[in-house]
């Protein structure tokens, strides 16, 4: 295994984990922004009202994106197992 095979697969990985990461995150820090200069405006400083709609937006970002997300994750586990014999040869 090569020094630039092993920084391929960590690249390949750490980029899978971004995407997969942004996907969740993403959302809900958008909606956590929207309610809290919302908050801002009205000075309303209620916490709740800033952890139940982002918690919400994240479990439907789970629910809609769960099987694309989990799809990136098998056809990269797929591709690591099918090259092993090609990665130790």
């Amino acid at each position: 295994m090569t020094p630039e095979l092993v920084i391929e697969l960590m690249r390949d990985a750490l980029w899978l984990i971004v995407t997969m990461a942004l996907a969740i995150i993403g959302p809900g820090l958008l909606v956590g922004l929207v309610v809290s200069t919302f908050q801002a405006a009205t000075q309303i400083n209620e916490q709740t009202l800033s952890f139940l709609p982002r918690l919400i937006v994240t479990l439907l970002v789970l629910i809609v994106w769960g099987p694309w997300l989990l799809t990136l994750l098998l056809d990269h586990t797929n591709e690591l197992i099918k090259n092993i014999p090609n990665m130790i040869g």
